[in-house]
């Protein structure tokens, strides 16, 4: 299987966690070291061995729910550009909380090729609130903008909980059959936690049953001990944590660390 817009089997993403952008309450004042920043990362991971690199606003806690505001969205989409630019593997985009219709955007305007859209189908209680998904103006924006750009759906996101007991596969399901996303995400309870391999195991069975065709990557907790084990069942990853400086998200990536995942991976 090759993921949209990722390219090759078995794909590794690596995360460019962003600090604090202008208008957040721990911006330092920089925006240049910001984006020097996540060029450095961005080579460290594709000299490592990643196949793609996904591009997230991490620092602007407290996070807006579902839209976030216009500066927000011009700076994600400089710094963007400036990844985009300096490395030879696809760049995503992915706006924290919510903010699909953003992400979206951003990715089209700079030619990345994949967002992750945290809920794209259904609802979460998160610590911003009520999170509800909008995969039907989602899908129909990437019409509008006459794009290619792959949409990766979580299920199950972390940081969250749904208010319903529902089966984690007629979830899959749904956002795939109605909500049409590209991929799945299978994540742990917070960042840097480990998704369940039960839980990636019923992901993965509801999609063999409704579109074998759709990848389920590991959205969360991917180590070079669990690497291994994690994708015998998924088709991909997405690694942050893991491959900064300590062991640390709001670490700068470690190329020693990043190199080490990715050779366990491919051996």
């Amino acid at each position: 299987m090759e993921p949209p817009g990722l390219g090759g089997e078995t794909p590794l993403i690596g995360m460019v966690h962003l600090p604090a952008l202008p208008g957040a309450p721990e911006y330092d004042g920089s925006r240049a070291a910001i984006r020097d920043a996540a060029c450095e990362d961005a080579r460290a991971l594709a000299a490592s061995g990643f196949d793609a690199v996904l591009i997230e606003n991490f620092g602007d806690t407290p996070f807006y729910p579902d839209s976030v505001p216009k500066h927000t969205v011009a700076e994600l989409t400089a710094t963007a550009r400036a990844v985009d630019g300096t490395v030879d593997v696809p760049v995503g985009v992915n706006v924290l909380r919510n903010d699909a219709e953003a992400a979206l955007s951003v990715a089209a305007a700079v030619g990345g090729a994949f967002v992750r859209v945290n809920v794209h189908a259904g609802v979460r209680a998160t610590d911003q609130g009520w999170l509800e998904g909008s995969a039907h103006e989602t899908m129909r924006l990437r019409e509008r903008l006459d794009t290619d750009v792959a949409v990766y759906a979580d299920v199950d996101v972390k940081h969250s909980a749904s208010p319903v007991d529902r089966d984690i596969g007629a979830l899959a399901r749904e956002t795939v059959e109605r909500g049409l996303a590209d991929g799945l995400i299978v994540s742990g309870p917070e960042t840097g936690a480990a998704a369940e391999g039960e839980t990636l195991e019923e992901v993965v069975a509801a999609r063999d049953d409704c579109a074998p065709e759709v990848p389920v990557l590991v959205g969360s907790g991917v180590t070079v001990d669990n690497a291994a084990a994690l994708l015998e069942v998924a088709d991909g990853a997405i690694v942050g944590t893991a491959v900064k400086t300590g062991g640390v998200t709001t670490n700068r990536v470690d190329r020693e660390r990043a190199s080490a995942l990715v050779e366990r991976v491919r051996n």
